[in-house]
């Protein structure tokens, strides 16, 4: 008889493909696509990187990214997850997500909310070290 190993862990959760990934792949605008899919982790990590990118003050991209965050939990749920356990950054649907924390990690690093940038840090890398280390490190 072959039992299940307690001390495996979870296992990696991966999301399904997220609809917006081809419209932002194809250039539409990361606000036009939120407004299409206001539930996309993509797209929320993308509006928070277009905003950083075109100098937003910190405030909007927390902002950005902490609506994604929650849309991600919310996914995340939804696929199986528990609150912890491993989130592959190599299922490139998992990329939403995982950039959104990371983004929230940094935002909130750069407002002084410093607890919340450990949280999320060490979040993410418990989540998955290989983003953490593309992200963050």
């Amino acid at each position: 008889m072959t039992g299940i190993d307690l001390m495996a862990g979870p296992p990696p959760t991966r999301l399904p493909e997220d609809p917006a990934a081809g419209e932002l792949a194809a250039g539409e605008q990361p606000a036009a696509v939120v407004r299409k899919h206001p539930a996309s982790p993509l797209a929320w990590a993308t509006l928070a990187d277009a905003a950083l990118e075109q100098g937003a003050d910190d405030v909007t991209v927390y902002a950005y990214a902490r609506v994604g965050y929650h849309r991600s939990l919310d996914m995340l749920r939804r696929n199986g997850w528990k609150g912890h356990g491993p989130v592959p950054y190599d299922h490139e649907p998992n990329r939403g997500f995982l950039r959104c924390l990371a983004l929230l990690a940094n935002s909130a690093r750069a407002i002084g909310e410093t607890e919340e940038w450990e949280r999320c840090s060490t979040f993410l890398r418990d989540s998955s070290p290989e983003a953490y280390d593309a992200l963050l490190g």
